[in-house]
């Protein structure tokens, strides 16, 4: 082989490595929460912030979730997903630290996701929202976003 095919094909390998590694693993998502967003909206004046990490070769979603002002305690808190804004889904994955102990901001944990899960997600079809025992259904709201 000569120089210029060595050095070609060195170069092919490393774009393709950098590719690679550019299209996958982790990938950075924020929501914004509040009561106008949930449906059907409710008089709350809670709102909240939430980032998320989610790592398409581990397939986890991390995540850290602030909110304030609300009705009442945190009853739960939710991934939902797929859905665009304004409409309901069924729960990805529930939002919980340490199990059992009470929900209170910030809410922090990680858990296991499908591919197509993390394909909702990241594709903008998915929502967070915590609910509380005036507002069942969810007090705040927020659609996931890159």
């Amino acid at each position: 082989m000569t120089t210029m095919i060595r050095i070609t094909v060195g170069a092919v390998i490393a774009a393709g490595l950098a590719f690679t590694s550019a299209n996958a693993a982790e990938h950075k998502l924020k929501a914004s929460l509040d009561a106008k967003q949930e449906v059907p909206a409710n008089p709350s004046g809670g709102r909240g912030t939430a980032e998320f990490t989610v790592n398409d070769t581990t397939k986890e979603v991390s995540w850290k979730v602030t909110f304030e002002g609300l009705t009442g305690q945190a009853s739960a808190a939710h991934i939902h997903g797929p859905a665009d804004a304004g409409v309901n889904a069924g729960v990805i994955t529930a939002l919980v630290g340490v199990p059992g102990a009470p929900l209170k901001s910030p809410l922090e944990g990680k858990a296991t996701i499908t591919d197509a899960q993390i394909a909702d997600i990241l594709a903008g079809k998915s929502y967070v929202n915590v609910h509380t025992i005036a507002n069942r259904g969810g007090e705040i709201r927020g659609q996931i976003t890159k």
